[in-house]
This record gives structure tokens, C-alpha cells and sequence, in this order.
């Protein structure tokens, strides 16, 4: 059974850091592609950063030069390091990836961006 699982979210101030884990069990993480997505208040889901098996990246604008995606493969666990985090990165962070013929989502991490 694949569960995803995150963590790291929190409360911190403007111009802060946050680094979020993505936990994988029950599959061997490095064969499939992960992302982050994100959803503020009364805004619809969005794609944030998403690393493919080997290794390669992508990032929505919004976030670019800020945030950085990575994985280690050793420990199943994919990350999400937020820097010069802004007010408007308030959202709900989750990881998704899909495996086999399943699309799987975690639970999901609060961030709080607020003086």
C-alpha cells in the first residue's frame, strides 16, 4: 500500500525558510516522477515544482530562484526547500506521484507566511 506522507510546514515570517519532506512507503520512490503542488485560501490547486526519476526539474514561475525541489532516493523522501518566502506562499503543500496506475496525494502541510 503507497502512502505519501508530508511534513515540515509551519508558521514563519516573510523572507523566512521552510524545507517540506515528501515520505514515500510501500513503493521505491527514485523510479517515479514528484511534484509539489500548493493551494491558498479561496484559490484553486497549483503546480509548484515537480523532479523527474532522474533526477530533473521544473518550477511555476511564481516560484523560481526561491524554491528548490530535490530528492534522496536512499531515504524515499523528496523535498521541497522554500526560501524568501512571501505572504502569498501561504497554502496547503502537498506532494502527489503517479505510480502505476494510481495517482497518489499526501495528506498535506500547512505554511504560514505572516509577520
Amino acid at each position: 500500500q503507497v502512502q505519501l506522507v508530508e511534513s515540515g510546514g509551519g508558521l514563519v515570517q516573510p523572507g523566512g525558510s521552510l524545507r517540506l519532506s515528501c515520505l514515500a512507503s510501500g513503493t521505491i520512490f527514485r523510479s517515479y516522477s514528484v511534484a509539489w503542488h500548493r493551494q491558498g485560501p479561496g484559490k484553486q490547486r497549483e503546480s509548484v515544482a515537480r523532479i523527474g526519476s532522474g533526477g530533473s526539474t521544473n518550477y511555476a514561475d511564481s516560484v523560481k530562484g526561491r524554491f528548490t525541489i530535490s530528492r534522496d532516493n536512499a531515504k524515499n523522501t523528496v523535498y521541497l526547500q522554500m526560501n524568501s518566502l512571501k505572504p502569498e506562499d501561504t497554502a496547503v503543500y502537498y506532494c502527489n506521484s503517479y505510480i502505476g496506475s494510481t495517482n497518489y496525494w499526501g495528506q498535506g502541510t500547512q505554511v504560514t507566511v505572516s509577520s
